[in-house]
């Protein structure tokens, strides 16, 4: 008999009534949070721990890779540096690179960032400037 897990049920609700651009922050944070574990991982040795969230992070990216919409111009700018973080992954991955995960995290983080300010922008056009005292 499975025991039913709140969280679990939460989570999974999340994901399933999340808006696209929802999902993407989800794809980003994910990502930094593999990151996060795969640097934890390289200090304490744990090859395995390494290799799994660096690999989570890698699918992550190639998943923001083939969601772009190829017909905007941004899209060839952000595919190279998609491109690019994968290549830092991989490397990382290779060396036991801690410092190249930051760079890698550094980047990820500045996608996250806009993205919510893109998501905040987007929210206030179509629900107006609610709270905002004249």
């Amino acid at each position: 008999m499975a025991i039913n897990n709140p969280y679990q049920s939460y989570q999974q609700n999340s994901v399933n009534t999340a808006s696209p651009g929802e999902l993407t922050l989800m794809l980003y944070n994910g990502c930094l949070k593999f990151i996060h574990i795969a640097k934890n991982a390289i200090q304490t040795k744990d090859i395995q721990v390494k290799n799994t969230n660096i690999q989570k992070a890698q699918k992550i990216i190639q998943e923001l890779m083939v969601t772009l919409n190829q017909d905007l111009e941004v899209s060839k700018d952000m595919l190279s540096l998609y491109d690019y973080m994968n290549r830092r992954l991989i490397e990382a991955n290779i060396k036991s690179d801690a410092s190249i995960l930051e760079e890698v995290e550094g980047l990820v983080t500045e996608f996250r960032d806009t993205w919510k300010q893109v998501i905040q922008i987007n929210r206030q056009k179509q629900y107006g400037h609610g709270g905002s005292a004249l």
